[in-house]
Formats: structure tokens, C-alpha cells, sequence
């Protein structure tokens, strides 16, 4: 591999889920962006919302790096990928420093992505209420990464009550030698909207600005971010095992969830990409060899999906036999109907039997693995009902095994095709 430009980068994580990685992941995405920077931003784990609003303010696809579902050479693969003519490339934590899929800092937490990308951890401390005792929590965290090989180059404070608030806590981190306090957020700052998969996605609004909220130390800050050399991967080319297809996906409000490494995949296996909206009332392009009915939130758009989308178009599509997969959201809009949590019903396409009821609680989460090999998520808050006598798709120890009908699949795991290139392929075929 050969060396090319050099950047600056960290990892950005929270001492815990809900401690503001976020509103910091964007506050510094912006201070960067001010500095006339060039940005790469990447979001650890599955998630989608939190890398829609990197993308508000970069104007660049954010990227998924998750080595529980993606594998650690994927994860170096994906970012050295994204980092040429990069100044500043960012990485968003998930959950906790060390909270993965098992154990203390192992697959799939923030802690063993920053091991896997030989990058800083900057670490973000809700210290609301807090004077003292961020020494030994960040003492704690300090040591523990030490251990598994990780520095930890920075501590951002969320929640700072004043500047003599601030001046404390710079102070006990700079008098017990732990990694210095390089910026802080101010308790007055503005939130992100949130709804229950998580935040809201941006859309038409603007990210909040926080920047008479936001203060850094500038030195500290470069100081925290390894300078790093991004490298050439020399990829060995793929078969294009979809060459000359192509694939319709669907993307709009209501069906938006999609790693933009999947769109790249189905391109590299040499598929032509089109996208249509079903909320618009938009057929499926005529060209069209196969359909990808991504996730989203049909339930915010239940009423105007009963009233515009052509679900004849889906039906044709899929009684021709051709090849479809549909994923969580997508494969809501197969059934019968939607139920939301006014228990008000929409009808939706029918091409299956089934209904899909919005539940007030989480009803799953967490990686899936079908016994093919292919990787990926599931995440969400509804639940079908009367599809007891379908046949499955996918062959799981833990999660959905979906429904196959003809060549459909539908189910409520995401999947990442790159995790079983032939397995996904074939969906497409």
C-alpha cells in the first residue's frame, strides 16, 4: 500500500448513550467546517439517522464502519477509502466507549473500531452537575482503553454550567494528569429533535447552530487528533456479478434508510442504480431487472402512502417473478395494512398477508447473521400480525426470517451486502 496526503483524525464517543456525542460529533463538524476544512465523517455501528445529519452539514456521504457486521479489514477498507483530499476525518462513536455487542470493548463497540483504525479516542463527559469526580471517570476510561491499546487524547465536556464551571474541570484534568479538556458545549445549547428510532431525520431543517454555544481550545484539539497518513487500498476488483442489471430502489421520505456503501456495492458489481419514490406516487422504472424496497418510516406516512403509491406497479413487479428484496419499512408495505398507535389502519399494497401494528416499546434490536454468512441489523418498533402460515426467507439463530413469496424477500433486517458479496448478488438476480 502506498502512502498518500496526511489528515487529522479521531474517534468521538460518549462515556454512555445519551451523553450528547451527537450534538458534539456536529458541533465539531462545524467548527472544522469554519476553518475552511475539508471533512470526512463517519458514524460507528448500524445506525442511519445519526450520519443523515453528518451529511447536512459536510454536503459527503457519511459512512457506517461497524466491526461486528462489517469485519475489521472492511472497516479499514471503508475509511481509507473515503479519507483522500480529506483534511479532517471524524468518526462518531456508538453507545458507550467500551459497550458493544459482547463483553468490554470488543466487536462492535467504538473502543475496538478505534483499535482496528489505529486512531484517538476524544472522549465526550455529560458534566452537568459534575466538578470532582470527572477525575476518576475519566481515570477509569483512560486506564481501561490503555489496556486494550487505545489512547484516550481528549475530553469534551457537554452541559458546562459557566466559564469558572469550565476553568474547574480544565484544572482537575490538567492537576491529575489526565487527557486535557479541549472543548466544551454550554448547558443553554439547542437539542436535536428526537422520535423513537432515534433522531429526527433532518430533511428540509437545518442543523442547529451551535456556535455561540460551542468553545474550543484550538491547540488541545489539534493536539487530540492523530495525525494520520491515509493509504491506498489496493482492492482486488470483484466479479461484476450484477453487471448490466438494473436495480430500482426506493428513496424518499418514507423509505430512506440505506448505507450508501450498499449503493456503491451494487454499482462496483456493475449495477445501474435508479431511485423512485413510492410516497410521490412513482411506478417502478420499466427498465427495471430487480427492486430494492429500502426501510424507513412508512408509519409517519401511512395516510398519504394509502392515498398515492401505486401499489399496482409493486404487485406486477412482483407477481412477474422478478427479483425483490424488502427491508424492515419496505417489507411494512407489502402487507395488508398499517396500524399506527392510534390503532388507525392504512391500507398498504397487499401483496402479502399480513398487517403491521406500531408498538409503543422497542420490539427487537441487535445484529443478525443469516447461516449464508451475510450480516446485518434489526431495529424497531412494530410488529406483523397473521403471518403465521408464510414461508421464511432467512435462516437465523436470533431475529426475522422474513417472508418469501416468489422471488421476494422481505424482512426487518437491514443487511449489508458486502458482508456475503455472492449471497447478496443473487437476491439481486
Amino acid at each position: 500500500m502506498k502512502t498518500t496526503n496526511t489528515i487529522h483524525s479521531a474517534l468521538v464517543v460518549g462515556t454512555q448513550s445519551g451523553c450528547g456525542k451527537t450534538t458534539i460529533m456536529l458541533a465539531l463538524l462545524r467548527y472544522f467546517q469554519q476553518q475552511s476544512c475539508t471533512l470526512q465523517s463517519f458514524k460507528a455501528g448500524p445506525d442511519y439517522l445519526d450520519p443523515f445529519w453528518h451529511e447536512k452539514i459536510t454536503a459527503r456521504p457519511s459512512y457506517n464502519l461497524d466491526t461486528k457486521m462489517m469485519g475489521e479489514e472492511a472497516c479499514r477498507q471503508q475509511f481509507h477509502q473515503h479519507i483522500d483530499n480529506t483534511d479532517i476525518a471524524l468518526i462518531e462513536g456508538v453507545m458507550g466507549l467500551f459497550d458493544g455487542a459482547t463483553g468490554v470493548g470488543e466487536l462492535g463497540s467504538s473502543a475496538h473500531l478505534a483499535k482496528v483504525l489505529n486512531v484517538p479516542v476524544i472522549l465526550v463527559v455529560n458534566v452537568k452537575g459534575m466538578a470532582g469526580s470527572i477525575v476518576p471517570l475519566v481515570k477509569g476510561f483512560s486506564d481501561y482503553a490503555h489496556t486494550l491499546g487505545i489512547t484516550l487524547s481528549g475530553i469534551i465536556a457537554n452541559h458546562a454550567g459557566s466559564d469558572h464551571h469550565v476553568k474547574l474541570l480544565e484544572n482537575l484534568l490538567t492537576t491529575h494528569q489526565l487527557p486535557p479538556l479541549i472543548a466544551w458545549m454550554k448547558k443553554d445549547a439547542p437539542s436535536l429533535p428526537e422520535r423513537h428510532l432515534g433522531l429526527v431525520q433532518p430533511d428540509n431543517m437545518p442543523a442547529p447552530d451551535f456556535s455561540s454555544h460551542f468553545q474550543v481550545n484550538k491547540t488541545a484539539l489539534y493536539s487530540a487528533l492523530v495525525l494520520k497518513k491515509s493509504e491506498s487500498i489496493v482492492l482486488i476488483p470483484s466479479p461484476p456479478l450484477l453487471k448490466n442489471k438494473v436495480i430500482a430502489v426506493t428513496k424518499d421520505e418514507t423509505c430512506c434508510f440505506m448505507y450508501p456503501a450498499n449503493i456503491e456495492w451494487l454499482q462496483s458489481m456493475g449495477a445501474t442504480v435508479v431511485f423512485f419514490s413510492l410516497l410521490n406516487g412513482e411506478s417502478i422504472p420499466e427498465k427495471a431487472d430487480a427492486l430494492w424496497i429500502t426501510g424507513g418510516y412508512p408509519e409517519l406516512y401511512a395516510e398519504t402512502l394509502a392515498k398515492k403509491a401505486d401499489w399496482n406497479s409493486l404487485k406486477v413487479f412482483i407477481d412477474a417473478d422478478k427479483p425483490v428484496l424488502a427491508e424492515c419499512g419496505g417489507a411494512m408495505l407489502l402487507g395488508e395494512n398499517l396500524i399506527d398507535l392510534d390503532e388507525k389502519s392504512y391500507e398498504m399494497a397487499g401483496v402479502l398477508p399480513f398487517s403491521s401494528v406500531m408498538k409503543k416499546r422497542l420490539v427487537s434490536l441487535g445484529y443478525r447473521q443469516d447461516e449464508s454468512g451475510i450480516c446485518g441489523h434489526e431495529f424497531h418498533h412494530s410488529a406483523r400480525i397473521n403471518d403465521d402460515n408464510l414461508l421464511p426467507c432467512f435462516t437465523l439463530n436470533r431475529g426475522d426470517r422474513g417472508i418469501r413469496y416468489k422471488n421476494l424477500r422481505a424482512s426487518y433486517i437491514h443487511w449489508y451486502f458486502a458482508s456475503a458479496p455472492s449471497i447478496a448478488a443473487k437476491w439481486f438476480l
